[in-house]
């Protein structure tokens, strides 16, 4: 009861655990995961398709987008060469291009995880790029909104509190009317305190200066784009389309 921030409109809670605690009071969620589940949403999306989260094995993926008549992402950030869309992988970049109409199965431990945890509640897919649209488009959903945070993950399986997913969080909540908890007002200036200055803290961040460090400069470049798309990602039997 005491983490439940039932007495305002407006939450904000991190991973699976602040997920559950808030799900009996919420009218909508919104999940965001920054770099980069929600922001290859957004850009499938945007583009006419659909995203299928997955949670299971890796071995079990092929069989699982068949059987939902989909293409699949790698789970990783690097191309698959075994699969016949072996330029699709968890890499926003990698899907700047994607056909319109494509379904796509994307595995993510941290957003597909948290999408496929919200039973019946009306779930969104958030994060800088679509900001607006989706604040828009909970609002219409219902008035107790509570926005989650995916987080990183630290090598021994705990989660990691990530910059990029606060300030995504901050940037959805900055949108919303309502009362908000302490909680969502923090994020809210987070994301106030950086918005000047957007592209170079998250290539600054932990997180930022990791993907730079592999390679994937360009995914933080797309991830820290503000309210470039309209896409509001709703959760529908499953799979995310256009709300």
């Amino acid at each position: 009861m005491y983490f439940d921030q039932n007495e305002y409109d407006i939450r904000f809670e991190w991973g699976l655990s602040g997920l559950q605690a808030l799900l009996p009071m919420s009218d909508v969620l919104v999940i965001v995961d920054v770099l980069s589940f929600t922001t290859c949403v957004d850009i499938v999306v945007g583009r006419g398709g659909v995203v299928l989260p997955y949670r299971g094995e890796a071995a079990a993926l092929p069989a699982f987008a068949h059987t939902h008549d989909a293409l699949y992402a790698s789970p990783t950030r690097q191309h698959d060469a075994r699969q016949h869309n072996a330029a699709f992988s968890l890499s926003p970049a990698s899907l700047m291009t994607i056909p319109a109409g494509t379904r796509l199965v994307l595995p993510s431990p941290n957003g597909s995880t948290l999408s496929l945890a919200t039973g019946d509640v009306p779930t969104l897919a958030g994060c800088l790029r679509n900001a607006t649209a989706v604040a828009t488009k909970a609002q219409q959903l219902g008035q107790r909104i509570s926005v989650i945070a995916a987080g990183e993950r630290w090598p021994g399986g705990l989660l990691r509190p990530s910059l990029e997913d606060l300030l995504g969080a901050g940037a959805i909540i900055a949108q919303l009317s309502g009362t908000r908890s302490p909680e969502a007002d923090t994020a809210v200036a987070a994301f106030r305190h950086a918005q000047p200055q957007l592209p170079d803290i998250l290539a600054r961040c932990g997180s930022g200066k990791e993907l730079i460090g592999r390679g994937f400069a360009e995914d933080v470049q797309l991830a820290s784009q503000l309210n470039v798309s309209a896409a509001a990602p709703l959760l529908v039997e499953s799979a995310y389309q256009n709300g």
